[in-house]
């Protein structure tokens, strides 16, 4: 028998998501006219948020509290963060054990510990509840790769899945504290497996399904997994991608592997050695039940490998309560989630946004989300908008590698579908340069979503900086983000000047501890303090730098490693491509610094192109954006050497590879490393043909003009 959940508030005071559950007559008599209509909406009943946060009125009401705007509740959430986090734990999560303490941090010795003492389960919070309450609801939208195509799992069918996958992992001994390794494109199945793990107590290590054997085998040897789950094949853009291949190949240098489980995406035949178990066949025979494993708080939930600035991943981990809060809370406030919504965050379960606001955040908060197995091109540029008209999407959360992919491709794309079902527009890697931004708003959102450009990264767990939440309807305004409540963000100059006041820049640093930071580097703690703590001590050091505006809005400016020396003057790579972004036949800039004899640094742009652009040569538009640069930056800003290329070498998660950028303006060509792992690594021998012609060209010039000088 499944053991009792203790629910830590009374069921009227949980939050609203909970709407089909009655209180007792007892409850409902108290709390008349003290406790807000479970019914979201735009803006929270007593107009102190952008979205509805309950425990405002227990604030006020338990408390004693006087919160009656969005800073008072900011500032609330700084000055007394074990009351904030503590109360929205115990009424947002199901218990089995309640928890002693809230909060037992401490940056300085990167320590970290939230709510210990407590037991839960992650998928009764995710998955249990809502079976109990709206078995029928739509609770995954899987679109296929194949266009047009989509299938629903309500989540009682989740349940039983979850609980059969779960059956199968522990008749083949997997246990609690084990790492299992998934190797698997995104659809229900890889849903199933990541909860399967969580339900049992074993921890997940989610790697993209597009990872070279390599990539793949380093991680599996890093957290001495001896499952792992994959699948027979992938489906991605039309193309069949051989999972299972990869996946033998990788397993062949990894002794600790014992057993792969393998799923069927498109029932090819492919080959099955004495390691391998056919989940299906397994599947069919077991029980819809499975009794949730109890965890305690701070045990492992899931660890996700993330690239190193030395060239090795590390294996950062999360753990149960406060990343699921975390998630969870996120996911209601930033997007403003309604009980109803069809919320589609089109990245790859792979990456802590799938995570965070494909599984687990919205799971947590009872959503329909959609599992998008497809890229944004295929079978053309409309695909997510032929979604969202499909679907009925009310909030779609995308990278602006994408974004600016589909702006090259003009409006036609977008207008032709039905986006009246948006309310919400959000973006996730890199941040927005103005053109993209625009574009996002004005042609997408159609001038009336919210737009919510968020920052956070892998080791925060969820979204830290974004546009909302906010006061009521606050603005929208280009670039300008507000810190979530319980982040408390300061920008450091050196290790021991804290730059005060507004109009100001530097290194981005967090001061308070929040729920959802990673814990640690799965076995090397002291490279986690190494990088996140010891730069500034007693703050988490993000890695980005930052502008806070007149008004106290943050501004993302780049890596503090893309800083670029040039005479002396310290010039970020981001305002760079942000200026030259700006002509209208430029679809992606990167910016980059290379050895320059003179100037110490010199400043080198890659450039790729819009498709619809006709009739204006390619050194016409290099020297417009020289011009751009000098009336926007400065003479010196300019960059001396500009690479029309056929594209940019990108993560599969969409991100940028400045290194081998840099590697390249460097002429470094041999040791540009494993480039397996990009989404097009044939883009990386172009660009290096391109970079030797314009060196050739360079060279020349220079020779000649050295030659005039001499006579």
């Amino acid at each position: 028998m499944a053991s009792t959940v203790f629910r830590a508030l009374p069921i009227a005071l949980r939050h609203p998501c909970h709407f089909c559950i009655r209180p007792s007559p007892t409850i409902a008599k108290h709390l008349i006219g003290k406790w807000p209509n479970p019914v979201i909406s735009r803006t929270s009943s007593n107009g102190v948020c952008s979205t509805i946060i309950p425990e405002v009125q227990v604030f006020n009401e338990k408390h004693g509290l006087n919160i009656q705007s969005y800073k008072d509740l900011h500032d609330f959430s700084l000055r007394d963060p074990a009351l904030f986090w503590g109360t929205l734990a115990k009424s947002r999560l199901d218990w089995y054990r309640e928890f002693d303490q809230v909060m037992n941090c401490d940056f300085t010795k990167g320590k970290i510990a939230w709510f210990q003492g407590g037991q839960l389960n992650v998928t009764v919070n995710c998955v249990d509840r809502h079976k109990d309450r709206t078995p029928d609801k739509i609770a995954l939208i899987w679109e296929k790769d194949e266009p047009n195509m989509h299938e629903t799992l309500t989540y009682k069918e989740l349940y039983e899945l979850m609980n059969q996958f779960a059956n199968v992992l522990k008749n083949h001994g997997v246990l609690k504290g084990d790492r299992v390794c998934i190797y698997m494109p995104v659809s229900p199945l890889s849903v199933a497996a990541m909860l399967a793990c969580a339900r049992i107590g074993a921890v997940h290590s989610v790697v993209f399904a597009g990872f070279s054997a390599e990539a793949l085998g380093s991680r599996i040897r890093a957290a001495s997994s001896e499952v792992v789950i994959t699948t027979d094949q992938g489906v991605r853009g039309g193309k069949i991608i051989d999972l299972k291949k990869t996946v033998d190949a990788a397993v062949a240098s990894c002794p600790t592997v014992k057993k792969v489980f393998v799923t069927q995406r498109t029932g090819a035949e492919v080959p099955m050695g004495e390691l391998d178990i056919p989940v299906e066949a397994e599947l069919a025979g077991q029980p819809t039940e499975c009794n949730p494993e109890i965890m305690d708080s701070e045990d492992m939930l899931f660890m996700l490998y993330t690239s190193g600035s030395t060239g090795q991943p590390k294996g950062l981990v999360h753990t149960q309560a406060g990343y699921l809060l975390y998630a969870g809370f996120t996911h209601q406030t930033v997007f403003d989630y309604q009980k109803d919504d069809i919320f589609a965050c089109v990245a790859d379960i792979g990456w802590i946004t799938g995570h965070s606001y494909v599984v687990y955040g919205p799971l947590f908060n009872g959503a329909t989300t959609v599992l998008f197995e497809s890229i944004p091109t295929y079978p053309d540029p409309g695909r997510y908008w032929e979604m969202v008209e499909r679907l009925k999407v009310n909030q779609l959360y995308c990278a602006p590698t994408a974004i600016r992919l589909l702006l090259k491709s003009g409006e036609k794309h977008v207008n032709k579908y039905d986006r009246s079902s948006l309310k919400t527009i959000g973006s996730v890697g890199e941040p927005l340069n103005h053109e993209a931004w625009e574009w996002y708003y004005n042609v997408v959102g159609q001038k009336r979503c919210t737009l919510v450009d968020t920052w956070w990264q892998t080791e925060t767990g969820g979204i830290l900086i974004s546009p909302r939440p906010s006061e009521p309807f606050g603005e929208l305004r280009l670039g300008p983000m507000r810190a979530l409540p319980g982040i408390e963000l300061v920008l450091m100059h050196d290790m021991d000047k804290e730059m005060k006041g507004n109009d100001a820049y530097g290194a981005l640093c967090v001061r308070t501890p929040w729920p959802g930071i990673a814990r640690t580097v799965y076995g090397d703690h002291q490279r986690y303090i190494d990088t996140y703590f010891k730069t500034y001590p007693g703050l988490y050091f993000s890695g980005d730098g930052a502008h806070r505006d007149h008004y106290g809005y943050y501004l993302i400016t780049g890596r503090m490693d893309d800083v670029i020396n040039v005479s002396g003057h310290r010039l970020g790579t981001a305002e760079v491509e942000d200026a030259m972004d700006e002509h209208p036949a430029v679809a992606e800039t990167a910016v980059v610094g290379f050895p320059h004899d003179i100037k110490g640094e010199g400043v080198y742009a890659y450039v790729t192109l819009k498709d619809d652009i006709e009739g204006e040569p390619e050194e016409q538009i290099m020297e417009e954006l020289k011009e751009l640069v000098r009336q926007q930056i400065a003479s010196y800003a300019v960059p001396e050497m500009i690479q029309v290329a056929p594209g940019l070498p990108k993560t599969r998660s969409g991100k940028i590879m400045r290194r081998i950028l840099r590697k390249i303006a460097a002429n470094e060509h041999e040791d540009l490393g494993d480039i397996t792992t990009l989404a097009e690594p044939n883009v990386v021998e172009a660009i290096v043909k391109n970079h030797d012609v314009i060196m050739e060209q360079r060279n020349k010039h220079l020779t000649k003009k050295k030659d005039s000088l001499s006579s």
